[in-house]
This record gives structure tokens, C-alpha cells and sequence, in this order.
């Protein structure tokens, strides 16, 4: 067998386990769901073991079929990183790019950079989705996500772009009609825009006797932080939010950050996300190198 024939049948099989069904990967890949089947039936007969059970409802993979999809992958993307570099070496990257990314990191960090990425690259189109929900980069068919906040056990490949810390804030307005909490638990006395749940709520102080967590409250809570810094900055309340959503308010005098000597501002990390074997790919690292930088860390 040609080593494109392999590839070929390493990648049909990987698509039908990340998708689940024959179905699923036969629509990705413009190919019938029985020549699939097919595909797999060659391999499994050639290796002589069983790779996938089937059921009526779902596939599952054999231990045998656990192995050949990790050493599938990693072949894949050795495949892919080679063409990449040498494509890196002999032209600008280019290609269609589809990002999915967070409201706010939308509206704050990708949005605003995303006209001078097109101009760096002007062979690159771009699709950008933007949404708070997690999504399936496979399914979707998402060269890379960006997301904030700790990850859970994935099989993608994370790649840490940046850090961010939370900020207590509020516009000089509200501060002038209801004074400046000098203390944590002045907090109290003062309308306090949150996020829904007591999670949001709870907003975290050093003191003498160690943390304390002040349970806030106020007359609105949305779960759009975008529109709870709007909101702080007309004058309606104290909110708590990411610095990056506040940095631009801050630097212009709209808002104004408080308790900054005993708030804990619980940093928390931002990933660029990609399905194994793609981060290599010249459009998708030319634009992960580019977003990395925008939160000032090296490519």
C-alpha cells in the first residue's frame, strides 16, 4: 500500500471516531457512509483485529482501535506539519479560517485586531463565529477556538495565548453619587452588578483572618458581561469583570478600578484551541502567533 492510500485510510477512520457514526463522516468527507464501512472492514481485515464494535445505536472502540487512532493521529499530524512547513517556507499562509471565540473576547481583543490580521494576510478569509457555548471544532468544522477559563479533558490541542485577571470597577458618576467603598464589606451598602449565580456573586478579599468572600447583590444581574460594563459605565452600579473588558474604560476615565489592595483578582488562563494535528497549519498558527501576541507573549 502507497503511503496515500494509508493516509488516506488513517483519516477516514479518525473522522468516523471523532464523529461517532458512518454517517456523520461520510458527510464531511463527500463519500458514502457504506464506502466507509468499507474502508474500515479493509483495514481491521489487513491488521487481522477488530478496531470498532458496532451497535445500532453507537460505535466504540476496541483496545486495538484505541491504538491505531492514537498512532493514526500522530501520523496525520506529522503529515500535515511537514506540508505546512514546507508551504510556511515558500509563501504567505492563506486559506479560509474559521474562528469561534467568546462574546466578550470577541468584542474586546479579536474584533478590534482582526482588521490589521486581514491586512498582514491578505490570502486569508476569515468566518467568525461568536458564542459563550462550547462547540464541537469537528462537527463544526472550526479551525480555532479561543476561550477563557480553565479546561476540561479534551483531546484538542490547547495552547495558552494569555492571562487575565478580574477587576472591580465602576464609572466616576455612580462613585460621586454613592462614595467610594473604602473597605470589602462596604460593598454591602453599594448596587453590585453581577453575573447570574453565587458564583459571580461572591467576590474574594484578602483580610487579616484570610480570604472572605463578600455575598454582592444589586438591581441587575445578566449573564452578558459585555452589557454589565455598559451598564457600569452609565453610572448604575460596581461590577467585577475581566480586565481586558475594562482596560479601554479605565485608560479613558470611564471607569474607575477599586479595592485593589485587598481584591484577589483570580487570574485565569485563555487557549487558542485546535483539533490535533492542525495548529501547524500555516493560516491557523499565523493567526494563533497573532492573537498570542495581541496578549503580549512570544509566538
Amino acid at each position: 500500500m502507497n503511503i496515500n492510500a494509508a493516509s488516506a485510510e488513517m483519516n477516514g477512520f479518525v473522522r468516523v471516531v471523532e464523529r461517532g457514526s458512518f454517517a456523520a463522516a461520510a458527510d464531511d468527507l463527500g463519500v458514502t457512509p457504506s464506502a466507509l464501512s468499507k474502508l474500515v472492514t479493509r483495514i481491521e481485515d489487513r491488521l487481522g483485529v477488530r478496531l470498532l464494535t458496532r451497535t445500532t445505536r453507537r460505535l466504540a472502540l476496541t483496545a486495538e482501535g484505541d491504538l491505531f487512532l492514537a498512532r493514526s493521529r500522530d501520523i496525520l499530524a506529522s503529515i500535515e506539519a511537514a506540508e505546512a512547513e514546507v508551504m510556511a517556507a515558500s509563501r504567505l499562509p492563506r486559506g479560509h479560517l474559521r474562528i469561534s471565540v467568546g462574546t466578550a473576547l470577541a468584542k474586546q481583543i479579536i474584533g478590534p485586531a482582526l482588521p490589521v490580521f486581514l491586512a498582514k494576510y491578505p490570502d486569508i478569509s476569515v468566518e467568525l463565529h461568536v458564542s459563550d457555548h462550547q462547540v464541537d471544532l469537528v462537527a463544526e468544522q472550526v479551525d480555532v477556538a479561543i476561550r477563557s477559563g480553565a479546561l476540561g479533558d479534551s483531546t484538542l490541542v490547547a495552547r495558552k495565548i494569555g492571562d487575565a485577571t478580574r477587576v472591580i470597577c465602576a464609572s466616576p458618576l455612580y462613585l460621586k453619587q454613592h462614595g467610594s467603598p473604602r473597605v470589602p464589606a462596604d460593598l454591602l451598602q453599594h448596587n453590585c452588578l453581577t453575573l447570574p449565580g453565587p458564583a459571580w456573586s461572591h467576590w474574594p478579599f484578602h483580610t487579616p483572618e484570610g480570604i472572605n468572600r463578600i455575598a454582592v447583590s444589586g438591581t441587575f444581574v445578566s449573564d452578558n458581561a459585555d452589557l454589565l460594563r455598559d451598564m457600569a459605565v452609565t453610572g448604575l452600579g460596581i461590577a467585577r469583570l475581566a480586565d481586558f473588558m475594562v482596560a479601554r474604560a479605565i485608560q479613558q476615565g470611564t471607569l474607575v478600578p477599586l479595592l485593589g489592595d485587598s481584591h484577589i483578582p483570580e487570574t485565569f488562563p485563555i487557549h487558542a484551541l485546535t483539533v490535533p494535528g492542525r495548529h501547524r497549519a500555516p493560516r491557523i498558527k499565523a493567526f494563533i502567533d497573532f492573537v498570542a501576541a495581541q496578549f503580549g507573549r512570544p509566538a
